[in-house]
């Protein structure tokens, strides 16, 4: 690639982490990429990985402007800081308000999306790192793609939730969705590596992971997810409950005298794979530990796949056809005892596992896992910051509107 090709600069910012990757426009593959972790804390620290290689470095100041500070640094040092041509920002929720990535006008619009109700673990930070980014290249175009965007396809039917109408109508109370950069990404590839018609395909997307979302993709649009109004709602994840019934929350605070903080707290951060098992929000641990014979470890994993499977079946109903089920995340890559805990569930789907080839997909690479030609199980790795770098560099003028 020319060396003079303007880069796009990609920042997903979470509460204590800061990740980012450096794209040439029109490029596939990143020149570096990294991470940022454990900001605030005093062993802050921030990793690079350029050409594989990865080094890892303390950061001096703790917080997310010192990790940005961080990043200027080592672009400099590699002489990329003045080909910078725009900065990409992963969003989470943007509400019904913003529907599409858009370049970001000002500090009023960094305050509406640190302040979106939707997703108080997520954009807050995202906030957080836009003010650091724009701090840094004040003369540089911020974009902002939202994960919400996506499945703005979604009909009244799939995203209205059975409450008083007013509460849409006045509050916005509604199902959004999530991991949209993700399943936008994974079922259009998904389309692409197995020859599908772009125009008449059905794949249900399972994003896997700390938290996990499966998504209904019809002729590249989708029709359905699991997530809801924020990321609680839907699958087991790491620390969230997924779907609960109202009932039993209303139970536990009677009983135990948590308010509705307490509540939110307690649903976010202390349930899913973690509560549950009462051991690790990780699914490699719990892996570990039920092979090796614990009980409610092994109980905790059937319940996250059987919540799974559930959904894929009613995300199936979503769609004219399924042609294909693709696992993505750090859990659906990587996890081959998941995979085929799931697939030996979904034969009523006709999905037939291939134990032979699951074994052997994962750390990156993409591979049809089982013997059913359709529909199809496939893994397929995600590339969220692709999606963002070609989102900004088509919204900062950098590529033609229709590429």
């Amino acid at each position: 690639m020319p060396t003079s090709s303007p880069l796009i600069l990609v920042i997903n910012s979470g509460s204590s982490s800061l990740k980012f990757a450096i794209y040439p426009v029109g490029e596939r593959k990143p020149l570096a990429s990294g991470l940022a972790e454990r900001l605030g804390q005093p062993d802050a620290s921030i990793r690079f990985d350029v050409d594989g290689e990865k080094t890892r470095f303390p950061l001096s100041v703790t917080d997310h402007q010192g990790a940005v500070d961080a990043l200027m640094a080592f672009l400099k040092e590699h002489g990329w800081f003045e080909r910078v041509a725009a900065v990409g920002h992963r969003v989470v929720n943007g509400g019904e308000r913003f529907t599409e990535s858009c370049i970001v006008t000002g500090d009023a619009m960094i305050e509406e999306i640190g302040t979106c109700p939707f997703a108080p673990l997520h954009n807050p930070a995202h906030a957080i790192g836009l003010r650091a980014a724009v701090r840094a290249f004040p003369a540089l175009k911020q974009v902002a793609v939202f994960d919400t965007a996506f499945h703005q396809t979604m009909k009244p039917e799939a995203y209205l939730y059975a409450l008083p109408r007013k509460y849409y109508r006045d509050l916005g109370v509604r199902r959004y969705g999530a991991h949209g950069t993700s399943h936008q990404y994974v079922s259009h590839e998904t389309v692409r590596l197995l020859g599908l018609d772009p125009n008449d395909s059905g794949v249900v997307v399972c994003h896997l992971g700390n938290g996990s979302s499966a998504t209904a993709v019809w002729n590249g649009k989708c029709v359905d997810t699991s997530m809801g109004l924020t990321p609680l709602e839907g699958l087991v994840m790491g620390t969230r409950t997924g779907d609960v019934d109202y009932g039993a929350l209303a139970y536990i605070a009677k009983k135990t005298g948590l308010d509705v903080d307490g509540l939110e707290r307690m649903a976010n951060r202390e349930s899913g794979l973690l509560g549950l098992s009462e051991l690790s929000n990780d699914c490699r641990t719990l892996t570990e530990a039920a092979q090796a014979g614990n009980h409610q470890a092994e109980e905790t994993l059937d319940v996250f796949v059987f919540r799974l499977c559930r959904y894929i079946g009613a995300l199936t109903a979503a769609l004219p056809r399924l042609d294909a089920v693709a696992f993505t995340g750090g859990i659906g890559e990587n996890s081959a005892y998941i995979r085929a805990k799931t697939l030996k569930r979904l034969s009523a789907l006709g999905l037939d596992l291939d134990e032979e080839a699951n074994a052997g997909v994962f750390g990156g690479r993409s591979g049809i896992v089982s013997r059913s030609k359709k529909p199809v199980a496939i893994v397929v790795p995600t590339d969220e910051e692709r999606v963002i770098a070609e989102d900004t560099a088509r919204l900062a003028g950098l590529l033609p509107q229709n590429a």
